[in-house]
């Protein structure tokens, strides 16, 4: 299946009504927060991803994973909702759907995300700065923040919102100074 299809045909379909069922009864954050849980624990135990896409994996066998899981931390329309799709065969896309409803729920909240890379951790005052540049920048109510460390910026931010990037790094900085250096010449 192509992207764009798989996009059309699963991901939004179950994105969209997950995030209707969201607003019928409130639960927009509340499921938005289930939704970052299923897609850090997707991330991290590759073991759980190939449990869940496995044709040889009984459906009750993958429903009594996922309850075990989401235990009493998930809401009850999360927890439903992943035996839906367990049920319909669905549970193979669980993260892009994951990653669609985040998508809308952005929309949602008039929030935009941020993919900042720096050469250390930020503390929560240079995240609070760039905040605010990415809110100056796009004219968002929120901003959420991707951030990614990456050494070999030497020291700096490299901050992408959509296809908006803005290369506060030293090493864009010498990259620059070295381009106007050699066109000069």
């Amino acid at each position: 299946m192509k992207g764009s299809l798989l996009n059309a045909e699963v991901l939004e379909p179950y994105a969209e009504a997950l995030m209707s069922l969201a607003q019928s009864t409130d639960k927009t954050e509340r499921l938005g927060e289930d939704v970052a849980a299923l897609l850090n624990l997707l991330k991290e135990s590759p073991e759980l991803q190939q449990f869940l896409t496995s044709p040889l994996v009984k459906a009750e066998d993958k429903k009594a994973v996922l309850e075990r899981i989401g235990g009493e931390q998930f809401d009850p329309y999360t927890k439903n909702f992943l035996k839906i799709l367990v049920e319909r065969r669905r549970i193979a896309f669980l993260e892009g759907i994951c990653q669609h409803y985040q998508l809308l729920l952005r929309k949602f909240k008039q929030t935009v995300l941020a993919q900042v890379t720096s050469a250390v951790e930020l503390n929560e005052a240079q995240q609070q700065s760039v905040r605010e540049k990415v809110q100056a920048m796009t004219n968002a109510h929120q901003v959420e923040l991707d951030t990614k460390i990456d050494p070999d910026l030497i020291g700096g931010v490299i901050i992408k919102v959509g296809s908006q990037v803005v290369d506060a790094s030293l090493r864009g900085q010498l990259r620059r100074i070295g381009l106007r250096l050699s066109s000069a010449t």
